[in-house]
């Protein structure tokens, strides 16, 4: 299906994401690190990144403003525990929000929104 960037700093996190979102047939790439992020994206292609707001000593959302300034077609969605960053006027340079949870079919509903207005707006 796409080829997805999986920036969270839990690792348990990244992997729940890489297997459920494996088994919808999406190609996963984690990273735990916003630095480690911005790597990947420098040599590898993604169709949509999904993003965590809080990284250790990080901000996933002065990653987010990096990623528009300089990829401003690639799709983030944020994917958080807080809800109090919906508010947020960068949190609005996403693609889509959601709130963590044990159940991934929010996520994969958003990911599969942002990812069908991508192939729409291609044409």
């Amino acid at each position: 299906m796409a080829r997805l960037l999986v920036v969270d700093d839990e690792a348990s996190i990244r992997l729940l994401y890489a297997q459920e979102l494996g088994e919808d047939g999406h190609d996963i790439v984690t990273a735990g690190t916003a630095v480690e992020a911005a790597e990947k994206l420098k040599g590898e292609h993604f169709d949509l990144i999904v993003l965590d707001i809080k990284l250790k000593n990080e901000s996933g959302l002065d990653l987010l403003q990096k990623i528009v300034k300089e990829r401003h077609d690639m799709p983030v969605i944020l994917c958080t525990a807080f809800s109090c960053y919906k508010d947020d006027f960068s949190a609005w340079l996403a693609d889509g929000y959601v709130v963590k949870s044990s159940d991934l079919q929010e996520l994969k509903d958003e990911i599969k929104r942002v990812l069908e207005k991508k192939k729409a707006a291609r044409g």
